[in-house]
């Protein structure tokens, strides 16, 4: 993969866009983990991912995106990388999607898989609210449909002889659960005294920096940008360690749910500086916990592409 000044001068415009731009793990991750994936994906694998992409909506605007020289691989790993933010696009305003909840419907379309014709957010989609308590709390069920099942279903359906407009849809979204079902937020919710519905994977929980929640915090551990600071993911991608052989070949979605969980409460909910309650925690002043929650994003991210090839490699048809 070429990487050379041009792209390097990108790269420092982008870094600056993005500190203007904040979005939310954000697209900066997501893209990352698309990186990592595309490296690693076989050439029969990739040519069929830029086909599949290639009848999304939002194909002709993320050409735009792409400014300069780039040779045709280039273009397709853009492409692929800007295309696991698109779960996360169609919940802007005004994108023509429904607005809905993070409470799963009980109706069939919570879990339909019917294509881009299905203009359902679903944004229970993206988590699955694994409860815990520390103080005794009665815990709620976990909900369904959610990151877990869906990509459990995603997969099955790239590994048949669906029609490709329907594949289309399932990879962008599997582009991007697998992101979501590595960041450990997105597997856990912390149900206490102060918080007995649970605190929303971190979002109700209150700390001292910006953005002041702590699952914002944890999204925007490798940087902040949308979806056209794409240089900046690959630069980021690039400083990865390559993930752990073993634990890159378990390609069980279960396995990957059950990890986030136990980091949740190992690596996020940590003391110092998060306590029981809902804040707000100081980690301005725990330079410790902001390099710990550094090394633990970059290390999902890295398994997550790692993993996201495995899958495709093994199921896209």
């Amino acid at each position: 993969m070429r990487f050379n000044l041009r792209s390097a001068a990108i790269v420092a415009i982008c870094l600056l866009f993005s500190l203007q731009n904040a979005q939310g793990w954000n697209s900066i991750e997501h893209m990352t983990v698309a990186y990592v994936a595309y490296q690693q994906l076989t050439p029969t694998q990739k040519a069929r991912a830029a086909t599949l992409l290639a009848l999304n909506p939002n194909y002709k605007k993320w050409l735009g995106y792409i400014h300069g020289t780039v040779t045709p691989e280039e273009q397709q790993m853009y492409v692929f990388m800007m295309a696991a933010t698109w779960p996360d696009e169609i919940k802007a305003n005004g994108s023509g999607y429904k607005l809905d909840g993070d409470t799963p419907p009980h109706s069939p379309e919570a879990s339909a898989n019917i294509g881009y014709t299905d203009l359902e957010m679903h944004k229970y989609w993206h988590f699955v609210n694994t409860p815990f308590s520390t103080d005794g709390t009665a815990l709620p069920a976990v909900p369904v449909p959610n990151v877990q099942t869906q990509i459990a279903a995603l997969r099955k359906d790239l590994a048949s002889d669906e029609p490709d407009a329907l594949k289309s849809y399932d990879l962008v979204w599997l582009l991007h659960l697998t992101g979501d079902i590595h960041q450990p937020l997105h597997c856990a919710l912390r149900v206490s005294k102060a918080a007995p519905r649970g605190d929303g994977g971190g979002n109700s929980l209150k700390i001292d920096v910006v953005p002041n929640d702590l699952h914002g915090y944890w999204d925007n551990l490798l940087g902040v940008g949308d979806t056209g600071n794409f240089m900046v993911s690959v630069a980021a991608g690039q400083k990865l360690t390559a993930a752990d052989a073993t634990a890159a070949a378990d390609l069980n979605e279960a396995d990957w749910a059950n990890e986030s969980f136990t980091l949740a409460k190992s690596d996020v909910y940590v003391t110092p500086p998060i306590g029981a309650g809902l804040g707000p925690f100081t980690i301005s002043s725990n330079p410790g916990y902001a390099a710990a929650s550094l090394k633990t994003a970059q290390t999902r991210v890295a398994l997550a592409g790692a993993r996201l090839a495995g899958v495709l490699n093994a199921e896209l048809k």
